[in-house]
């Protein structure tokens, strides 16, 4: 471990200028913020559910008198746009609203047993580490420690090295909410120093990572060394599939903000659409025009639909797959000047092997690939080792239950693109990810399951 401190400069990615210089939080400081989570967690865990809960939704109020200026640093920090950085810190009071009402609901059971009485209880784990992308760092925040914290434990949250700001001001809002010092700590940090030490820190019980396929790979291989649980969230490279019989016209108006929203920076991003064959000459024609359509600006301006990429480093990564012999088939505009800016591009058509078919982009690159059947489109969907999320059109409704059976995949809609709802279960198939968050199941990711038995007949 290294004394060593040093500060980062928070970059707005629309301008290129410095928003903030923030201290990074070193190896030693991240153990004893640590070992100050496992002294507030012996309180935090019998403050009675009641009230563990109405801290929680004086904490979704603070966040709701905040939103606006939530929203602003996002916009300065992330690039969002400034409607979706609006939905994304109302996301994190709606999420805290949702699980204020979990700790007084935390039931266990009573199983039938000869010779006595057996109950069972849900036990907080201890000390939770949430590892936070730069993507959507106040949302993802929010599935976190929202639950963590209604079923007792207390966080230690890394946010992303590049978009640390609004994390900062969620830890501050939950002291003015009155949660307790010490229960959520924001560490601002490098991967290989504050989340490093989150999996190798036998103080943090858990460790939640949401990033890349790689990198939670090695979060899972050295929680594996303390049988640490981790609840992973990884990459995706969904697929949209439009059959013959869906109503093209709002499939193609659609699909650019399934897959363009937050310039494609979104592991549930639609980033493959498949068509039949038959309708791909017709779908493509009514895409042009929402793919040009699509307002790529200053994303503080209440008409943008896209902002910029998130570092020139990540820009030069997407254009890696928009080679000069690429197959651009339309291509929307973007801003010139300062900013990491990208255009809308539509690749088509694409062989399903092709790299832009295969790798996750993140970024506002869609490839286009026409299929000839149900079972062909099935076969191409799960081509993949992602299974993220995914789309399917059609007015067919037993084509649309076969088909969401049979791709693999932990989230699809149908006739619409919607991922991610509060009340339900988020997470993916293969590696994709690990665990649920979100919805009633996120709370058992937090939970020990523990076991009594009572004897209740006298021994002879």
């Amino acid at each position: 471990m290294t004394s060593m401190t040093t500060t980062f400069d928070v970059v707005n990615p629309a301008t290129e200028e410095v928003v903030e210089t923030v201290e990074l939080t070193s190896a030693e400081r991240t153990d004893d913020a640590v070992a100050r989570a496992r002294t507030a967690y012996d309180t935090w865990r019998h403050v009675s559910p009641g009230d563990r809960g109405r801290l929680l939704r004086r904490f979704a109020d603070a966040v709701d008198a905040d939103l606006e200026n939530l929203a602003r640093i996002e916009v300065r920090n992330a690039g969002h746009t400034i409607g979706n950085a609006r939905w994304e810190a109302g996301n994190v009071r709606d999420v805290l609203t949702y699980y204020a009402a979990a700790p007084e609901r935390l039931f266990g059971r009573q199983i039938p047993v000869p010779g006595g009485i057996d109950v069972t209880f849900k036990e907080p784990l201890g000390v939770v580490g949430v590892i936070v992308p730069w993507n959507f760092p106040m949302p993802i925040a929010g599935w976190g420690f929202a639950p963590a914290l209604a079923a007792g434990n207390t966080v230690v949250l890394k946010p992303a090295e590049v978009t640390p700001l609004t994390a900062l001001r969620l830890a501050e809002l939950a002291l003015e909410a009155g949660l307790p010092e010490n229960v959520l700590q924001v560490l601002p940090g490098k991967g290989t120093v504050v989340g490093a030490r989150f999996v190798e820190n036998p103080g943090v019980n858990k460790v939640v990572f949401t990033g890349s396929t790689d990198v939670g790979k090695a979060v899972m291989a050295g929680c594996a060394a303390q049988v640490k649980p981790v609840t992973l969230e990884l990459g995706g490279k969904s697929a949209n599939v439009v059959f013959a019989d869906a109503d093209l016209e709002r499939a193609a108006a659609t699909a650019p903000y399934a897959v363009f929203d937050n310039a494609g920076q979104d592991c549930c991003a639609r980033s493959r659409i498949l068509v039949q064959r038959s309708v791909f000459d017709e779908f493509l024609a009514l895409l042009e025009p929402a793919v040009r359509g699509v307002k790529v600006q200053d994303p503080g301006t209440d008409d943008a639909e896209m902002g910029p990429l998130i570092t020139a480093a990540h820009r030069e990564k997407v254009a890696s797959f928009v080679p000069d012999d690429a197959p651009v088939a339309m291509q929307g505009s973007a801003p010139d000047g300062k900013g990491f800016w990208f255009p809308p591009t539509v690749l088509a058509p694409v062989d399903p092997g092709d790299r832009a078919a295969t790798e996750e982009i993140f970024g506002p690159v869609v490839a286009v690939i026409p299929f000839e059947d149900e079972a062909d489109a099935v076969r191409i969907a799960n081509d993949s080792p992602y299974g993220l999320s995914g789309s399917i059109w059609t007015e067919n409704l037993g084509r649309a239950l076969r088909v969401s059976r049979a791709i693999d995949t932990g989230n699809i809609s149908v006739n619409s693109h919607s991922s991610v709802r509060y009340w339900t279960p988020f997470g993916g198939f293969k590696q994709s990810g690990l665990g649920r968050e979100l919805g009633p199941d996120a709370l058992d990711a937090f939970t020990e399951l523990k076991n009594v038995f009572i004897a209740t007949e006298e021994s002879s």
